[in-house]
């Protein structure tokens, strides 16, 4: 998706220089989030536009807009759903480790600027919470949750669907003229069940809404198994996770809590770049491969492999 300047209510002045001023062009940025991490897998911080090259089409392009997740009131803001699996899949024991964990995970973004909501899936997709940055609204809402007792389908795929369509419609499109990093944190076994919408057109519509899809393989997948290596759900197969930009994190049966903490690490190690399509490419209505890369050779991901702006 091609997002309009006008919308951001942004001026992409010098890279990390900030304006409160509202432009209003027919101008449109292509907007890309993309996370960092070294040669160990750790997140990077601190990097500024500089640090980035930029190629559309394999020809380097002008970074036009830059803005890092820092920890300060001032800065990018973020927009997170959780989409919980409640189907038979999931023990109650996993669901009370779960709450524990999701309540540190929240503490651990206390100094951003955030702002959540709560969905559940099993035979069907509801949303218990919308967006709000109350964080005891939150906790109330986790304390109330019930496994499915019917337990016969898991439409992880539809749910993601819904919480893209939750953050397009009811997210802030900018806070405090900040554009947010958008996540769904799909928290499941790996394996959907009975879905209606598929995994190629939830990675579409989130490449689309420029969101990120991060997954939480709890430990109930092992009983399928019977051996300490798991095999590659379907979950994982779908590349929903990788084609987003997202990342997948594997739950132990002892504690959620050192995993709910480095996917908070992941997830506030973001920056946001962006640049001026050509007018002819604003135009042809064909998509477009972009690709960037660090001058230190560090490993990029993306939440999306191009653009195409639909006339």
């Amino acid at each position: 998706m091609i997002l309009a300047l006008a919308v951001f209510c942004f001026a992409p002045i010098s890279f990390a220089q900030q304006t409160d001023d509202v432009i209003r062009v027919d101008t449109e940025l292509a907007a890309f989030e993309v996370t960092v991490t070294d040669k160990d897998g750790k997140p990077v911080r601190g990097l500024k536009a500089e640090d980035f090259k930029v190629f559309e089409n394999g020809k380097e392009r002008k970074i036009d807009f830059f803005e890092p997740l820092k920890r300060q009131n001032d800065t990018r803001p973020l927009s997170i759903v959780f989409a919980l699996d409640v189907s038979g899949s999931m023990t109650a024991d996993e669901l009370e480790r779960l709450r524990a964990a999701l309540q540190t995970f929240l503490q651990n973004l206390a100094d951003y600027q955030s702002y959540f909501a709560i969905m559940t899936f099993g035979m069907e997709v509801k949303t218990l919470q919308s967006f709000t940055n109350r964080p005891e609204k939150l906790e109330k809402t986790f304390s109330k949750l019930m496994k499915d007792q019917e337990g016969l389908s898991t439409h992880a795929y539809d749910a993601v669907d819904d919480a893209i369509r939750l953050l397009q419609k009811k997210s802030p499109s900018s806070i405090k003229n900040q554009l947010p990093k958008r996540a769904v944190v799909l928290i499941t076994d790996g394996f959907p069940v009975g879905d209606i919408v598929s995994p190629k057109t939830v990675i579409e519509r989130a490449n689309n809404a420029e969101t990120s899809v991060y997954s939480v393989i709890l430990p109930s997948f092992s009983r399928l198994q019977g051996n300490k290596k798991p095999l590659m759900t379907p979950l994982e197969a779908s590349g929903l996770t990788e084609k987003t930009g997202g990342k997948i994190f594997y739950a132990t049966r002892n504690n959620f809590e050192p995993l709910f903490k480095a996917l908070a690490e992941e997830i506030t190690a973001s920056y946001v770049l962006a640049f001026y399509p050509s007018d002819q490419n604003q135009t042809d209505g064909k998509f477009h491969e972009v690709k960037i890369e660090t001058s230190a050779g560090y490993t990029i991901k993306q939440n999306r492999a191009g653009y195409k702006i639909k006339k």
